[in-house]
């Protein structure tokens, strides 16, 4: 190749193989934190999910026939209630993630950044699917049981789906009220931190970082 043509080649090119190890780890270590933060910090105040239809939280789909038997004995308000406090909890949990969330962030290997960074839009979120869905669930299920144990019609609805339960209609672990929010606060969360992602992917300079646009950029 003679020197003309390399002259064209503009001086501020960058591909990915021209990343060095330490630059990934630390623009994904960045990503994830900046995703995280966002994620919670719009979903862990008052309507952070009641007001987002995206992430708002229903009635689970297969007690649909529950909370019709509910409504036609006049407890319609309840179930209305029920679902203000469904997404209550999940917006007083969702700050609980935060330190499990910046946890998983420091065991994340340079191979683990290599692998979110060639991902596809979401591999950062999956990222954290993988490494704190299971101890969340468990940190979640506390919160959200004792907020949602203040609305004395939780009782009365888990024992609609307990029965529906016995007859092999729910999910056993579908049937208590408590267990569908606290997956469904959890998606909310993934969901949001995939949105920012996304984001970041999209318009690395937008992010305020010289390290994410460097690093994103590169994938451009």
């Amino acid at each position: 190749m003679s020197s003309g043509i390399l002259a064209i080649v503009p001086a501020h090119a960058f591909s990915l193989a021209d990343l060095s190890a330490g630059d990934a780890s630390q623009g994904m270590k960045l990503a994830l934190e900046k995703g995280a933060s966002a994620a919670i910090g719009l979903l862990g105040v008052q309507d952070g999910f009641m007001g987002n239809d995206k992430v708002r939280i229903g009635l689970p789909d297969a007690l649909n026939k529950g909370a019709r038997m509910l409504k036609t004995l006049g407890m319609g308000q309840q179930l209305d209630a029920l679902t203000l406090q469904m997404n209550r909890a999940a917006e007083q949990a969702v700050p609980l993630a935060q330190k499990a969330l910046m946890q998983s962030i420091q065991t994340m290997s340079v191979q683990d950044a290599k692998g979110i960074l060639k991902g596809g839009d979401t591999a950062v979120t999956q990222f954290f699917v993988d490494k704190t869905r299971a101890p969340l669930s468990a940190q979640f299920l506390p919160q959200v049981t004792q907020v949602l144990g203040q609305l004395g019609v939780v009782e009365q609805f888990n024992a609609v789906a307990g029965k529906l339960s016995s007859m092999g209609l729910v999910p056993k672990d579908k049937a208590l009220l408590e267990n569908h929010v606290t997956g469904k606060t959890l998606d909310g969360l993934y969901y949001m931190i995939g949105e920012e992602e996304k984001k970041i992917r999209q318009n690395p300079a937008q992010a305020g970082s010289a390290l994410l646009s460097k690093v994103f950029g590169a994938l451009r």
